[in-house]
């Protein structure tokens, strides 16, 4: 009997050392996902200058947990945010060009892993995704008065009829592209050869196919009104154009004269 319990004993032993000393015998996860601690929490999306959204505003929350960002968390990548990100990418040794891709997005979440969402998530609250240029200001008062940002003397009732025009033209639209429509509206504002208010503008015979159609009077969203106050605190994706057409519906020839600077979307602007 006594001899059974030995070599039971020595059985036992021998198994337990043979797990411990096979390479990896419980170690499978950790050789099999090297890497999945590192994994970003982003999306695929290239963030940039004009960008909006929800992997904005992780963004912003994870560069002013890092002392790199100091405005609000608005999920618009404005000045502010492409100047921290520019210093982030400075201090860790990276190409310095404020465009989040897949490197930064990696580089930034494995400096932040602590990092929770504490900010309340203002792109919930109105018009979907997108993106918006110079946009933490903008943001700041797009939901009080439309007036409030405005550098060039108009009404907030200029501004409503804007966004109304932006909605009603463009809303299936890439962000940018909405702030290019309304770019060229104002554009088209301070041209010679356009009415110099933007009710003139805006209701020119012809002009705009929201107007012919009715949808000018669509209850704009948020995204809408935020394309209006990029364009007028600066941005204009259009380069300067004062047209714009869907070549899929276009039916004018002359338009297709027009100097063609860039497509946004659906869109092709001209001169």
């Amino acid at each position: 009997m006594k001899n059974s319990k030995i070599w039971l004993l020595m059985a036992i032993a021998i198994l337990v050392s043979a797990t411990l000393v096979i390479p990896g015998r419980f170690k499978m996860a950790d050789s099999e996902y090297p890497a999945q601690e590192a994994l970003p929490s982003f999306s695929d999306a290239i963030l940039q200058f004009g960008s909006y959204g929800e992997d904005v505003y992780e963004l912003q929350g994870r560069l002013k947990y890092l002392g790199f960002y100091h405005g609000k968390i608005d999920s618009v990548f404005g000045s502010k945010t492409q100047g921290a990100v520019k210093w982030f990418q400075s201090e860790f040794g990276m190409k310095v060009d404020g465009i989040v891709g897949p490197k930064v997005k990696l580089r930034l979440y494995n400096a932040t892993k602590d990092w929770k969402p504490t900010e309340p998530k203002q792109h919930e609250g109105g018009g979907g995704g997108g993106g918006g240029g110079g946009g933490e200001q903008a943001a700041d008062n797009i939901n009080s008065n439309l007036g409030s940002a405005n550098t060039m003397g108009l009404s907030e009732n200029d501004l409503k009829i804007m966004a109304n025009a932006v909605y009603g033209e463009a809303r299936g639209e890439p962000f940018e592209g909405q702030v290019a429509v309304a770019a060229v509206i104002l554009n088209r504002v301070r041209s010679p050869e356009f009415p110099n208010t933007i009710h003139g503008v805006i209701f020119q015979p012809l002009a705009f196919t929201a107007v012919a159609d009715g949808q000018i009077w669509l209850e704009p969203n948020e995204q809408a009104r935020k394309a209006v106050m990029q364009a007028i605190d600066g941005w204009d994706p259009s380069g300067g154009c004062l047209y714009y057409f869907n070549p899929r519906t276009a039916t004018s020839k002359w338009i297709w004269s027009r100097p063609q600077v860039k497509t946004i979307g659906q869109h092709i602007f001209c001169m």
